[in-house]
């Protein structure tokens, strides 16, 4: 499959290829995230650390990241846990950095969803961070993760409705979630959009205050794409969510 026909794929070998060298970008994650995770959507620390507590206190385990980019927020499960790391990423850009960046105990490679497979329960931990979306066929895509994760392993997963995906009535109604059932799945679902709400919030104001570094870097494009993401954080709570809503699932088999 051409690479270049698929969903973002232009604009995420751009932006990796950014955050690998600007020092605005990075102080803005810091800033809005709590940590620099080169994050384009919503994994800010406190939902990161929502993965530590399923991530067993043992040696040799192993956690898969679907849609890794490059790869700190592994980094930072491995610094936290000591686990071996896996990730996959359409982009060319964010996996070469990932495999500069992590050396030891991580193996990271270029793959499309639906095209790359691993080895029968393979991983204890499997982490999708609004990547879900990326799939053709969820069906499909959930059985084969179902396939990677070991008997007792966790499927961890982010998951945003009312811009890729159309929003749903509930977290029992999403496209995720009827997949999760046709494949027998096991899973927990709590609402975070208010949380989500409050971070762009958070994220339009970090970005204001690093305009001056944006522009000076030459990167005003990437602050006024934060802008432009950010535009729905304007209107009040109850109009967001009438458009807009995230999940945390928390999937076993």
């Amino acid at each position: 499959m051409d690479k270049r026909a698929l969903l973002f794929y232009e604009a995420y070998e751009d932006f990796y290829a950014m955050a690998g060298v600007s020092n605005a970008f990075s102080a803005y994650c810091k800033d809005a995230f709590g940590e620099d995770f080169s994050q384009d959507g919503f994994s800010d620390l406190k939902q990161i650390n929502m993965i530590l507590p399923y991530i067993p206190n043992e040696k040799d385990i192993s956690i898969l990241d679907i849609g890794c980019g490059n790869g700190k927020m592994l980094g930072y499960l491995q610094s936290k846990t000591g686990a071996y790391i896996y990730g996959f990423d359409y982009s060319e850009q964010a996996v070469n950095t990932a495999r500069s960046l992590y050396a030891e105990r991580a193996e990271f490679k270029e793959g499309i969803i639906g095209e790359t497979d691993y080895p029968e329960e393979k991983f204890d931990v499997i982490i999708s961070m609004d990547t879900m979306y990326f799939a053709r066929d969820m069906i499909s895509f959930v059985a084969q993760i179902k396939k990677w994760l070991k008997r007792d392993g966790v499927f961890f997963v982010g998951y945003q409705e009312g811009d890729v995906l159309s929003k749903t009535l509930d977290g029992e109604t999403t496209i995720l979630a009827n997949a999760l059932r046709h494949n027998g799945m096991k899973y927990t679902v709590t609402d975070i959009t208010r949380q989500t709400y409050d971070l762009l919030v958070v994220k339009r104001e970090a970005a204001v205050r690093h305009r001056a570094d944006f522009l000076a870097e030459g990167y005003g494009n990437w602050f006024d794409l934060i802008i432009g993401q950010t535009e729905c954080a304007t209107k009040s709570y109850e109009q967001f969510k009438q458009k807009m809503a995230r999940y945390v699932y928390v999937i076993s088999k």
